[in-house]
């Protein structure tokens, strides 16, 4: 590891941190595990597959759904892993054979719609369905949101029947009312450099998701590391027991980490990693 890695690393991790207290560790994908060609290096691998074998759970947190994630990730992850999907309105955990389902009301979905639809008709509106993606009208995602393929077009009346699981507006449509309108019936992120505005349901997030899971493997809080980049992580680093932000993470994530690694293109995750259990 050269001098220049080693500097932007914390000097709390320096200096050392006890790695027998933690039994789980959480990864999130995009600015994080995954590097910016949206792939997981073999240094990260190797790092996150000698965690598991020394006896660490591994859980990935992500705000994308199933079928994305079974695309990034090499298979040898996706087998040793539990999943937070949605950041956090659908969990699945082979291990305990749980699967948790969050979604959206279809009536609170129909006022969500026809909100946005009022506000600009020509809005870049997108839904998830327990992995099925739709929108209103054809649009091209498989190169700008590395999509295998791009959401099916349904008509509004038929979306508006829909128990969402999470609602994506896409593009420069940040809207300051929609927070206002809808407080308290909807969890929503703005991500992704502020391109990305996330409506998921009032429960869904990654930290109640990884709380739960905590409860059925009967592990506590403080025996958790988290990494992450964006927005969707702020909860998760604030009730973990050790945070790790990346170099490329927003400045809130970095204020309250405990440490900050190098950035996800220098395999930031594996140099923590290594340090912990190397």
């Amino acid at each position: 590891m050269n001098t220049t890695t080693v500097d932007k690393i914390t000097k709390k991790f320096v200096l050392g941190v006890d790695s027998l207290k933690y039994s789980t560790v959480v990864l999130d994908l995009d600015g994080t595990l995954l590097n910016s060609k949206k792939e997981v290096s073999k240094r990260n691998v190797d790092a996150v597959l000698s965690c598991y074998q020394k006896g660490m759970r591994i859980i990935f947190a992500t705000a994308r759904p199933p079928r994305a994630v079974n695309w990034l990730l090499p298979q040898g992850l996706v087998d040793i892993g539990a999943f937070v999907y949605y950041n956090g309105a659908q969990v699945i955990c082979k291990e305990t054979k749980i699967e948790i389902n969050e979604s959206i009301p279809a009536n609170v979905t129909t006022e969500i719609l026809d909100y946005c639809l009022k506000c600009d008709p020509q809005i870049e509106l997108t839904m998830e369905v327990k992995d099925e993606w739709f929108s209103l009208r054809e649009l091209d995602y498989m190169s700008s949101m590395n999509t295998q393929s791009n959401p099916i077009v349904k008509p509004l009346k038929e979306l508006k029947q829909y128990d969402a699981t999470k609602i994506l507006l896409t593009g420069n449509n940040h809207n300051p009312g929609l927070f206002e309108k809808f407080e308290g019936r909807v969890n929503i992120l703005i991500t992704d450099n502020n391109k990305l505005v996330q409506i998921m349901p009032l429960l869904a997030s990654k930290e109640m998701a990884i709380t739960k899971l905590c409860e059925l493997y009967n592990v506590e809080l403080d025996s958790v590391i988290v990494f992450g980049d964006d927005h969707n992580d702020v909860g998760l680093f604030k009730m973990a027991g050790y945070s790790i932000a990346m170099g490329n993470a927003i400045r809130e994530l970095k204020e309250i980490a405990d440490e900050i690694t190098v950035n996800n293109d220098e395999n930031g995750v594996a140099v923590s990693l290594e340090r912990f259990w190397g």
